[in-house]
């Protein structure tokens, strides 16, 4: 099965998804905190280089109805890091510190005619072999929400959605991420 994320190396997630544009409004949901917590999470981005970020994940509010599984209660504590590229409405790249290690996150924008190809390169996840299919799950239902508020239908719901993925992505890359 062909899915949006991939593992390029150990501890590098890869994901692409194509969404419709114009490039500015996806860049809008990728910036701003109103419009980010609809799909990612909220939070203050300083829109410079050496600028904070700040990430508050709820993603309760991206799944009504649905109860938060046992094994995620209050493991979103509000995360933070730096911006450290920043070339708009194309290029966006920051740190975000997970668990004590410094991941850096970047966001890539390409006009595709009306669409946008958005490209998520997730780095430095370390070697935690739980982590990796949690991490490609996320991106996967996160910008799949994305997909959906740019199309304008209801949103998928993130929790059963992200379980169902990350199981499938922990199987279909165990041997990748075995080695790792």
């Amino acid at each position: 099965m062909s899915r949006p994320a991939t593992l390029l190396e150990p501890g590098t997630v890869k994901l692409e998804r194509l969404l419709p544009g114009p490039i500015e409004r996806v860049w809008a949901y990728i910036t701003e905190s109103d419009k980010r917590e609809k799909w990612l999470c909220s939070g203050h981005f300083d829109l410079r280089v050496g600028g904070n970020v700040e990430l508050r994940f709820d993603n309760s509010k991206l799944s009504p109805g649905e109860p938060i599984p046992e094994n995620e209660r209050g493991r979103h504590a509000p995360k933070a890091g730096v911006i450290t590229r920043l070339e708009p409405p194309h290029l966006l790249a920051h740190t975000w510190v997970w668990d004590a290690t410094q991941t850096e996150v970047t966001y890539q924008l390409a006009e595709r005619g009306s669409q946008v190809l958005l490209t998520i390169v997730h780095r430095n996840l370390g070697k935690a072999k739980e982590l990796v299919p949690r991490v490609m799950g996320g991106w996967d239902v996160h910008t799949g929400i994305l997909e959906d508020l740019l199309k304008g239908v209801q949103p998928r719901s993130f929790w059963s959605a992200w379980s169902k993925a990350s199981q499938e992505y922990a199987k279909e890359n165990a041997a990748a991420i075995e080695r790792a």
